[in-house]
């Protein structure tokens, strides 16, 4: 592959901080830290360029909290100064993680998502009869270092630019060597960039047709269960010898027409439903909003864009979701008003 070089002097660039600082601020400048910023911006950054170009900008502050979505999490958000560089950073090389990337990638790309793999695993349930399905065990914390570090050498060539990596990657548990925190733009981007050597190993090398990833949700699907049995022998060993990685315990291996749990949904050939999951995050999230409303925890307006959201995720995809709607709808009064489930 041909390495990008001379990359560093377009990140540092003006107008790039700027936009970068803008991506930063959008929907962010109520907060304090980010209307600090705001009011001294060109100096702010002027610090940030300098710093950066001097190799002396000291990565890794951040505040920690953990979410419940549906498991446990722990989220580390960098501080905002940190947050413009990560957009800046992204404004120029995330292009070239995406242009790098195959087709059956999903996440974190414009023009992709959630809704394309749902329905590109569709496709594939029309066309095979078997699927297995692997996830790697607590994928953020498990990247190493320095493995990461390595194969981003192998597309980008610029030193200076190497280098900043390497300040944003150890900032975080860098006794260990192993992990990226979530939360941050940057980890979104390694971390799919990390696992796009797997897809290529499936696609060029295994020429398998049917294959899906969303971060690390990964599906291949084949004519019969023993060729999905040696895959994922293969599969684990690469992905343990090459990556550093751990396949969770018993990979998922079935019959299409029984169904694929995948991104909050059931997929099926001639549908797609929401999994049992997402049904019961669906109910619970949705009275914990009509709850907050009627204690005017939130504002009315709020609580209506919020539970649009809701309901636009059970419907994403043409997900056949409206009859589980329209009754958990029907006990749950949004603002006072019957609910719309149309």
């Amino acid at each position: 592959m041909k390495r990008a070089g001379h990359l560093l002097d377009h990140v540092l660039a003006w107008d790039n901080l700027r936009e970068g600082a803008a991506r930063a601020l959008r929907g962010k400048r109520d907060r304090a830290e980010a209307r600090r910023f705001a009011g001294d911006l060109d100096a702010r950054l002027a610090s940030i360029r300098d710093e950066l170009a001097a190799g002396t900008y000291v990565f890794g502050c951040c505040r920690q909290f953990v979410v419940h979505d549906p498991k446990r999490r722990t989220i580390t958000a960098p501080d905002f100064p940190e947050r413009v560089i990560h957009h800046a950073l992204m404004n120029v090389c995330e292009p070239l993680f995406d242009r790098w990337l195959i087709d059956d990638t999903y996440a974190c790309r414009v023009g992709r998502g959630r809704i394309a793999a749902l329905l590109r695993a569709r496709h594939f349930a029309v066309h095979f009869g078997y699927y297995l399905k692997l996830d790697i065990r607590k994928y953020f914390e498990s990247i190493p270092h320095q493995e990461l570090l390595g194969r981003l050498e192998r597309l980008f060539k610029d030193p200076r630019l190497l280098r900043l990596f390497e300040q944003v990657v150890t900032s975080f548990r860098g006794a260990l060597g192993r992990g990226l925190p979530i939360g941050s733009l940057t980890s979104q981007q390694f971390a799919n960039f990390y696992l796009g050597w797997f897809d290529r190993e499936v696609k060029e090398h295994w020429r398998v047709k049917g294959y899906v990833r969303y971060m690390d949700d990964m599906v291949l699907w084949a004519d019969s269960a023993g060729r999905l049995r040696d895959l994922r022998g293969r599969a684990t060993a690469y992905l343990r010898d090459e990556l550093q990685l751990t396949v969770k315990p018993q990979p998922y291996l079935n019959r299409s027409r029984h169904g694929l749990d995948f991104l909050g949904c059931r997929v099926y050939a001639d549908r797609l439903t929401l999994n049992r999951r997402s049904r019961f995050r669906f109910r619970r999230k949705l009275a914990a909003l009509e709850a907050m409303g009627r204690r005017g925890r939130i504002t009315e307006e709020d609580l209506q864009q919020r539970g649009t959201a809701l309901v636009a995720f059970a419907r994403a995809a043409d997900v056949n979701s409206f009859q589980f709607r329209q009754g958990v709808l029907q006990q749950i009064a949004v603002s006072g008003h019957k609910a719309r489930t149309g």
